[in-house]
């Protein structure tokens, strides 16, 4: 299982991270592999069509505007109005082999983006009150672009990995040397 999974970490804002991430390189272009993703985060049993899928993507795209602000005051603007669009009914619930936590439920009739906008709602809301600043972006490793959640308690995080961290520090280590 991923560790991110069963740590403290916020398991919300990896999915959503990691579907932004899988629309963005193709990888959930198709019903199947968007359905993939909400599967493998603990997420609703999806049933997507071509029209909910592209739906869902056009969602994915509000969701990674919100991932690309680094301004408190924007994204919270943003925010509160996925919150008034698209209201989220917390409630907790405990997945497999995982702590209690507070998911988003949306009205039974919801179709799939609406259900996905309210869960961005409510996991961008909270990460925002918690930590006081937004604690998401988009990695700064030439030649990546992939959008990453800081859960660190220091200096804000730059890279979505480790590895995109290396690549830069030895990049600019090589330069130095010439």
């Amino acid at each position: 299982m991923d560790q991110r999974f069963t740590d403290d970490n916020p398991r919300g804002l990896y999915f959503l991270a990691d579907l932004v991430n899988a629309v963005q390189d193709g990888s959930a272009a198709a019903p199947a592999g968007l359905e993939a993703v909400v599967k493998a985060h603990g997420g609703p049993s999806l049933r997507l069509t071509d029209i909910t899928a592209e739906e869902v993507r056009e969602a994915v795209a509000v969701i990674a505007g919100i991932l690309d602000t680094k301004d408190e005051d924007s994204a919270a603007e943003a925010i509160n109005s996925l919150l008034d669009q698209y209201p989220a009914r917390p409630r907790l619930a405990r997945l497999p082999e995982r702590r209690w936590s507070l998911h988003a439920q949306a009205p039974h009739d919801a179709q799939p983006a609406q259900w996905l906008l309210s869960t961005a709602a409510l996991a961008l809301a909270l990460w925002l009150s918690e930590r006081g600043y937004c604690a998401w972006g988009r990695c700064a490793a030439p030649g990546c672009d992939r959008y990453f959640i800081d859960t660190g308690r220091r200096a804000p995080q730059r890279y979505c990995s480790t590895r995109c961290g290396t690549r830069v520090r030895v990049a600019a280590h090589r330069g130095r040397g010439r």
